[in-house]
């Protein structure tokens, strides 16, 4: 199914000011909006996706952007927000088995051997670990606790449809995290604030005890301009991402849920299209 859209006034509620932060009367959730001006903009892989300005908050192509899907580790940008709010840079704590008894993708802490904030941040946003994950978790106070203030970090930015079930993004029957294309825009807007999380975001490499981490944003090598993104797959959720580019002053948000194809391929076609709207 080829989308058609062009001049989308669709705003981020958490980006602009409420008076100008409402759907169109005629956007639906789960609906495409079709404005009757309408060009050819790039479809692809994904079952929702949206494109809009970082800044002003104006969404310049989108396909079900207020849909709930799974997350998968796209939700560890929000976890990342969480953590700087509650620990320093320098905080370390030591590892232990339970960590590392996780489903992987992981970074492979070893138990007993001691790690910082920032460490086991770019082992979240850098390489997905999800031992990291489950670490940083027990750090804010165990994984329940760690879920409670990351949802209520998503309420505070304005994610008001996302819900965190892990720390990590994995998810199973009766523990299913969901957001929506408008909601990971919002959180990754929040999170490249950080000025931590942008640094990390943007790196192509980190140290890490014992090894040399290598971001796996393939977009850092194929898009000029790239601010950093973070990608995701379960079962579930299929593959995921959102990520930012800059061309000259201009910042966008790209965001993709449900896909089963290139997102990064899909990914550079939204930005392209993005950078090429007034």
């Amino acid at each position: 199914m080829r989308i058609r859209l062009a001049g989308l006034a669709l705003a981020l509620s958490a980006l602009l000011p409420a008076s100008m932060s409402a759907a169109p009367a005629n956007a639906q959730p789960g609906q495409p909006v079709e404005p009757a001006a309408a060009q050819p903009i790039p479809d692809g892989p994904a079952k929702a996706w949206l494109v809009a300005d970082l800044d002003t908050g104006r969404v310049l192509a989108s396909r079900d952007p207020y849909g709930t899907y799974a997350p998968a580790s796209t939700i560890k940008v929000l976890l990342a927000m969480t953590v700087l709010d509650h620990l320093r840079p320098d905080n370390f704590a030591r590892a232990n088995e339970s960590h590392t008894r996780v489903e992987c993708s992981c970074v492979g802490l070893k138990p007993g051997q001691a790690y910082t904030t920032t460490q086991l941040l770019s082992a979240i946003l850098m390489v997905s670990g999800n031992d990291a994950a489950n670490m940083l978790g027990d750090m804010l106070g165990g994984q329940q606790m760690a879920v409670a203030k990351m949802n209520r970090k998503a309420a505070l930015v304005g994610a008001r449809s996302t819900k965190a079930s892990s720390p990590s993004g994995l998810d199973g029957p009766g523990w299913e995290s969901v957001t929506t294309p408008h909601d990971l825009a919002v959180i990754m807007r929040a999170a490249l604030k950080y000025p931590l999380i942008a640094q990390i975001m943007r790196s192509p490499t980190a140290p890490f005890p014992g090894k040399t981490l290598h971001n796996q944003n393939e977009l850092l090598s194929r898009y000029p301009g790239d601010l950093g993104g973070k990608t995701g797959f379960t079962n579930l959720a299929r593959k995921t991402y959102v990520g930012a580019a800059q061309r000259g002053n201009r910042r966008l948000v790209v965001v993709q849920m449900y896909g089963t194809g290139d997102l990064y391929g899909q990914a550079i076609r939204l930005l392209d299209y993005g950078f090429s709207q007034p």
